[in-house]
């Protein structure tokens, strides 16, 4: 497709964002957060226990997490566009063979391919809106693309129900009809995506107000131990754990312990989909007005909020809370992470900075769906796994607290 240039009313870094919100919304919100929607139909079907549904999210998250190792490296090779694209294609298609799976076995193996690909995809994609936004407009940027994983979510919450009341083994369709979108999407993102706008001769949106090229020594190199990266590391480590816990959870509690229908569960995902999709725009921009620390703060009391409501048996009026408390910040933490990583580090180090902390929050998504799902195995309820996701997120409250107001450069 034809360039906007400079002249043009709208900036070619737009058409990056719609197509890394596709791209977000094909490798996290399809690829990942659909899981949710499916396990009580494929639980079911293939009689599996509370331990091994975690057990499938943990080993995603690890297929996730190994990717991440080599993926600056590829990214370096191969540009983002090629590797996103790639990526794309190894969801789509793993997707399309657990359609077919018939034990447990299987699907932990796909389904860690599909990990892989998640990584592949997400870390380029979000490193390559940095290089296309300055860093007054790169936390608004990084949340339109962040909410592609709401999309998914709406997507998701009215397509399975639908498809398992209409059709036998519908669970399996709907991993069909998912895997043939993420490929689709996979052919958008390669016609539209560029690495950098200097390919098509742009400066980056914001570029009038702000230094296009920010002088070397103005953001120095900086260690993957450095005291801003390790920071960043624990927070994103600690959203890792507690969000997955009720991303992948939630339905399963409202069907298979309090009782709730499929169709009102996927009514429940539906909204926490239409509301993230406010998350990553509002909190993006409120980090570019009033500082990364105060927007990580606020978004980690409000989460907290959202796992307490779910902890404790409540009435169902603060179920309806809780998916509003989740919902309305679901994205926040990765729009603010990588505009955060984006300040601190050069352009060239941003994809292996973001990489690294993305790795330790892989460690958070490993371990935080095993746990919960050991102790809703012991305790016959995943009460306790809300909980515990919520002191976790208290503790983030005060690690972001003690973020500098504006970075510090190492």
């Amino acid at each position: 497709m034809a360039a906007p240039r400079s002249g043009s009313t709208i900036h070619y870094g737009w058409y990056v964002v719609v197509a890394g919100n596709l791209c977000v919304l094909a490798c996290l919100g399809i690829g990942r957060f659909s899981l949710g929607m499916l396990l009580p139909s494929m639980g079911k079907a293939l009689s599996l226990s509370y331990g091994q549904m975690g057990l499938i999210s943990t080993l995603n998250f690890a297929g996730y997490l190994a990717a991440i190792l080599v993926c600056g490296r590829l990214n370096s090779r191969f540009g983002s566009r090629r590797l996103i694209t790639a990526a794309l294609l190894v969801i789509g298609l793993s997707m399309l063979a657990i359609s077919r799976a018939e034990s447990l076995g299987v699907v932990i193996v796909l389904y860690i391919i599909t990990g892989m690909g998640s990584a592949l995809a997400n870390i380029p994609i979000m490193a390559t809106i940095t290089a296309w936004f300055t860093k007054a407009r790169r936390g608004r940027a990084a949340g339109l693309v962040a909410v592609g994983s709401g999309f998914a979510i709406i997507l998701s919450g009215q397509l399975v129900p639908w498809l398992n009341l209409n059709y036998v083994e519908g669970w399996r369709l709907s991993w069909q009809v998912l895997g043939g979108l993420v490929l689709l999407i996979g052919l958008i993102c390669f016609l539209i995506l560029r690495d950098h706008p200097r390919e098509l001769g742009l400066d980056p949106v914001g570029g009038g107000s702000e230094s296009l090229a920010v002088p070397e020594r103005e953001h120095p190199r900086l260690s993957l131990r450095s005291p801003r990266v390790l920071h960043c590391g624990a927070l994103y480590f600690l959203f890792g754990f507690t969000y997955v816990i009720y991303a992948t959870f939630i339905v399963t509690t409202l069907v298979q312990e309090r009782g709730i229908a499929e169709s009102t569960a996927g009514q429940f995902w539906s909204w926490v989909g239409f509301l993230s999709l406010f998350s990553g725009p509002v909190f993006g921009s409120f980090s570019d007005r009033f500082g990364r620390r105060a927007g990580l703060i606020l978004v980690f009391c409000i989460q907290t909020i959202a796992y307490l409501l779910a902890g404790f048996d409540l009435p169902q009026v603060f179920l309806y809370l809780s998916i509003f408390c989740f919902g309305i910040v679901a994205w926040s933490v990765p729009t603010i992470m990588s505009a955060l990583i984006g300040d601190y580090a050069p352009p060239a180090q941003v994809a292996a900075i973001f990489g690294f902390v993305t790795f330790v929050f892989g460690l958070g998504q490993i371990s935080g769906p095993f746990l919960a799902g050991v102790l809703a195995e012991r305790s016959g309820s995943f009460s306790s796994s809300f909980l515990m996701a919520a002191v976790m997120a208290a503790g983030a409250v005060l690690l972001a607290w003690r973020l500098p107001a504006e970075p510090s450069r190492d």
